[in-house]
């Protein structure tokens, strides 16, 4: 049986077949859950920093990013750090809310394959951040028919984009029982709390009362990684975070990540970023100038 990441349910307000919602505060950490729902998310953040973990893929992003995320694709909450004039708007939607064969009409294939793209997961690049986000944000000041009419105009605008990222290229390898998604939840969050620390596999193993053997063929089964894979991705995405935002040396970052061998950091920066440090560093500069 395939995971069963926490689900949760979506309702839409009265008369209302799409969820819009719009905040300019930091999401409260309580919505940081592993969890699923059969309704896509599309997600833009004009201005904020924070991480992405959308089923197998772990990545930070820095200033605003754009992302769609597919019917029943696990994903963690967002814990946006928004900026003084930053905001969120997150918008989801059931693949069939206009009915069960709108989008099967030959002028609607695009969007179709679009919804079946984003079980994936899709990250777009700025040509269509820019673009689409504004359109975005109106849709708080629209209601019924017209904010369904620029909801479309939008969804075909993303279906015709050539600019994006799959973020979660080879799947999801989720494959436990619904009961234990509450350890993956329990797994996570004391990673994302832990990870610039030592994390011996005894105490995560205690953590959900489990055995050392037994939880790394837990967890290999229901993530597709060894756990210490997986806390090394978060050491690097912190790194990745402190190598665009902070002046810090690539030595302290390697050891402020968690990291307590300076080889060691470079190897898994380079087999997870598919670059070194200080050119990661490099081209975050110049993109930023």
């Amino acid at each position: 049986m395939k995971i069963k990441p926490t689900y949760e349910k979506v309702t839409p307000s009265f008369g209302s077949s799409l969820v819009v919602r719009h905040h300019t505060q930091e999401a409260h950490k309580s919505r940081a859950f592993w969890h699923f729902h059969p309704e896509l998310e599309l997600v833009y953040v004009n201005k904020g920093q924070g991480k992405r973990h959308i089923g197998n893929h772990l990545s930070y992003f820095n200033n605003s990013q754009l992302i769609l995320i597919g019917s029943n694709l696990p994903h963690n909450g967002f814990t946006d750090r928004l900026t003084a004039s930053g905001s969120e708007t997150i918008i989801q939607f059931l693949p069939d809310f206009l009915g069960d064969s709108f989008f099967k009409l030959p002028e609607m294939e695009r969007i179709a394959l679009l919804f079946e793209r984003a079980k994936k997961g899709i990250l777009y690049k700025p040509e269509t951040k820019f673009l689409v986000g504004p359109k975005i944000e109106s849709l708080n000041d629209l209601q019924g028919f017209n904010r369904v009419l620029k909801f479309l105009e939008i969804l075909n605008d993303l279906a015709l984009s050539e600019h994006y990222t799959l973020l979660n290229v080879d799947g999801v390898a989720f494959e436990t029982e619904p009961q234990d998604s509450a350890k993956i939840d329990v797994i996570f969050k004391y990673i994302n709390n832990n990870f610039q620390e030592h994390i011996s596999l005894e105490d995560m193993a205690g953590k959900v009362n489990m055995t050392v053997p037994a939880f790394c063929r837990f967890f290999k089964k229901a993530t597709g990684k060894t756990f210490t894979k997986l806390v090394n991705e978060y050491r690097v995405v912190h790194a990745t975070k402190l190598l665009q935002e902070s002046k810090m040396s690539i030595t302290d970052i390697c050891f402020e990540c968690g990291f307590n061998n300076f080889s060691h950091f470079n190897k898994f920066f380079n087999e997870i970023t598919g670059t070194t440090a200080s050119k990661y560093r490099s081209e975050m500069t110049r993109i930023i100038q």
